[in-house]
């Protein structure tokens, strides 16, 4: 399937979605032989230089075998919001239309690829770094729920739209409202002016669990401790990026307070708890996904082709 430029219909896209180590640029390679895919990349971490090996970044090869979108284009402590992405992300995708091409969004960061597909309008304010650390420090000392309490005080209705748990989502809330000094508007949604099809990657937990173990231990033996060796040297230790899972660990490494053995115990854990999160943005009963089970690769594949068609509105 090769779209043409002049049907309305080629403004279309299939999003792919699956759990972190679920296989998804494995797919996108093996698809490319079949249909002319280029991918757009939904993942926060991967937008990074110098991070490939934490991020689990597509290699050389797999960047050779299909062409990849918003993969390494900021350094590591750059300012970056979802608003970026998404004026990235669609530049991209005219660029991907405009050559004929279909584009395959590796779906793995939920909030990003919704925000897209759903057309999500995002309030934009620039992250502020002392903010955060100032209330990831009031959680440390008091708690989620206490955090929750100066959302509910200042914006009672952003309160109740996020639970106290997410304590990301509250303290981004509490970002805006520091910046603009106004509530955060409700989200405001606009039909996007594309078709989409999603494709959805499952595993049994326990397979899953199992993949994201051996790839946090390929990462180890690759050389994480080091890379983050680098990444401190060259931009410190106190940049956002540095706290996701896999980093954050290797500091520990770094300043002698735990084995490589005990990181990499303690980044498989907390790669099984983000597994678990991805599955509130990835929902087995979302009926907007057709989920197909990952072990099958042709099924995948042919599950993938079928989505290239554009649906009947």
């Amino acid at each position: 399937m090769t779209p043409d430029r002049g049907d309305p219909g080629s403004r279309h896209l299939v999003a792919l979605f699956g759990a972190t180590a679920s296989g998804k640029t494995a797919v996108a390679v093996d698809l490319a032989e079949r249909l002319p895919v280029e991918v757009v990349s939904a993942d926060s971490r991967q937008i990074r230089r110098g991070m490939r090996i934490g991020t689990a970044a597509p290699t050389a090869e797999e960047q050779a075998a299909v062409r990849h979108y918003l993969v390494e284009i900021v350094e590591p402590d750059a300012p970056w919001t979802l608003v970026d992405w998404l004026e990235r992300a669609r530049v991209a995708l005219d660029d991907i239309w405009g050559r004929g091409k279909l584009p395959l969004l590796l779906a793995g960061t939920g909030h990003y690829a919704w925000a897209l597909l759903e057309g999500h309008a995002v309030p934009r304010v620039a992250p502020n770094p002392a903010f955060r650390t100032d209330l990831e420090g009031f959680v440390a000392r008091e708690g989620a729920a206490a955090l929750h309490a100066r959302l509910e005080a200042a914006d009672p209705a952003s309160a109740g739209r996020i639970e106290a748990s997410n304590v990301r989502r509250v303290i981004r809330a509490l970002e805006i409202i520091d910046a603009t000094g106004e509530p955060v508007p409700p989200l405001a949604t606009e039909p996007p002016d594309f078709t989409w099809n999603a494709v959805g990657l499952r595993w049994p937990r326990e397979e899953l669990y199992a993949r994201a173990d051996a790839r946090a231990a390929a990462m180890y033996d690759a050389g994480l401790v080091e890379e983050t060796r680098a990444l401190v040297a060259a931009h410190g230790d106190a940049f956002d990026a540095l706290r996701s899972i896999g980093y954050a660990e290797a500091l520990h490494v770094l300043d002698g307070s735990w084995t490589p053995a005990e990181a990499l115990e303690r980044t498989q854990t907390a790669t099984h708890r983000l597994i678990r999160m991805q599955g509130t943005w990835f929902r087995d009963d979302d009926e907007r996904i057709r989920w197909v089970d990952a072990r099958d690769r042709a099924a995948v594949l042919d599950a993938i082709e079928g989505a290239a068609t554009p649906p009947v509105r």
